[in-house]
């Protein structure tokens, strides 16, 4: 039934079934891998298994007497170069489109029909999981998967539902010509948002996961290792959609933009604003943002750095704004500047008023700015948090 299946989504699709190329990243999972192996080459002829140091088993041994390619790292390399390994090889093979899936098990090797009738070559297809009929999943994926698709819109401005699916569909093409910093799970938080910024596009189809009992599951994901070179990844990304300065695309898109609009319908542009990325984790992160500029020492600019820090980052710039509000002096800048006072003479700084700072503000700068880099961080996570948290009660009535 599934080689019936693969044929007929293989008459929709305008390129030789040839091109495509499975490939599954291995890491000592050797009760699982050679059934995903197999399950994938009913449905694609080219399947690359790649082993990035397993210690459980003789992968090239394990798939003898087969057509399925293993490619081997001697030393365990992380998932990103695992898949950087195919991709090199599967480009000397005159390959267009890499689908990989992880070798646990816990991705259904049939869900590959859906991805046929979408492949496109400036387009990374992801499979998003459905998590809705799951019992097993782990309320930390569950955060996770929330997480991740918000750091990806602000970085992108894109809004996809699963973004840290591993079973995906690259077109080989554009991805190899990407440059890629990312060795482990960071490479998948990178590559979408690189390509983006490119110019490709991001498609979903839905699939099935498998999470077992826990004490059944197998994972190789380090929580604190791997968190926080994601983390690093998304400091990287998000540091660099701030410097202004444009991407070099791959795929050119003809949009025109109309500024005469924004004239002529200043209602519609306003409703706009106020809906842009108006979930309460966009909502957040945007009031998060606007505290921490508004509290810094940014002296006549505040209002025109947050609304470029949030335009960059794709926040809703209405939040952003208006939130800044909670900052204005005297208070905040007053306690700034005492803290930063006490930092630097180890005693608080008497006889201090709202007169004498504007009187003395040129020698109290840098007590203020000093003070803000404790004050800023502490106000901005407290204020996120309750705009969350309010947001999303306020969204549920």
């Amino acid at each position: 039934m599934q080689i019936k299946e693969s044929a007929k989504n293989y008459k929709n699709m305008t390129f030789d079934p040839e091109h495509i190329w499975c490939v599954i990243p291995v890491f000592n999972n050797k009760d699982t891998v050679k059934q995903v192996a197999q399950g994938c080459r009913k449905l694609v002829r080219h399947v690359i298994v790649v082993d990035d140091g397993s210690k459980d088993t003789d992968v090239k041994k394990l798939f003898s007497g087969t057509d399925i390619i293993v490619l081997t790292h001697e030393q365990n390399r992380g998932k990103g170069c695992a898949i950087k390994t195919a991709l090199k090889f599967i480009q000397t093979k005159g390959g267009r489109f890499m689908i990989t899936i992880d070798g646990d098990g816990q991705h259904y090797p049939a869900d590959i029909q859906n991805f046929l009738p979408k492949l496109s070559n400036d387009a990374i297809i992801i499979g998003c999981r459905r998590f809705h009929d799951q019992k097993n999943i782990p309320r930390s994926s569950r955060f996770g998967r929330k997480f991740a698709n918000m750091w990806l819109q602000i970085e992108t401005g894109v809004h996809i539902d699963d973004c840290q699916s591993g079973f995906r569909a690259y077109p080989v093409e554009y991805i190899s010509r990407i440059p890629l910093h990312g060795s482990y799970y960071d490479f998948e938080t990178e590559v979408l948002a690189r390509a983006v910024w490119k110019g490709l596009r991001l498609e979903t189809v839905q699939i099935d996961v498998l999470y077992p009992e826990p004490e059944l599951r197998v994972s190789h994901f380090k929580p604190f290792l791997d968190n926080f070179r994601i983390s690093c990844m998304h400091a990287r990304l998000t540091g660099r959609r701030l410097i202004p300065f444009p991407h070099k695309k791959l795929v050119k898109k003809n949009v025109k933009y109309n500024y005469l609009w924004l004239f002529l319908h200043p209602a519609q542009l306003i409703k706009g604003l106020l809906k842009e990325n108006a979930s309460p984790e966009g909502l957040a992160m945007a009031a998060a943002v606007g505290t921490f500029l508004a509290t810094l020492p940014l002296l006549f600019v505040h209002t025109l750095v947050i609304i470029y820090v949030a335009t960059c980052l794709n926040l809703n710039k209405a939040m952003a704004v208006s939130i800044q509000n909670i900052c204005m002096p005297p208070f905040i800048p007053m306690v700034c500047v005492e803290l930063g006072y006490y930092m630097r003479h180890g005693e608080w700084l008497t006889h201090f008023s709202f007169k004498i700072m504007i009187e003395e503000l040129h020698a109290r700068l840098f007590e203020w700015l000093l003070g803000s880099l404790v004050v800023a961080p502490i106000l901005s996570a407290i204020v996120g948090i309750i705009v969350f948290f309010t947001a999303r009660k306020l969204m549920k009535t």
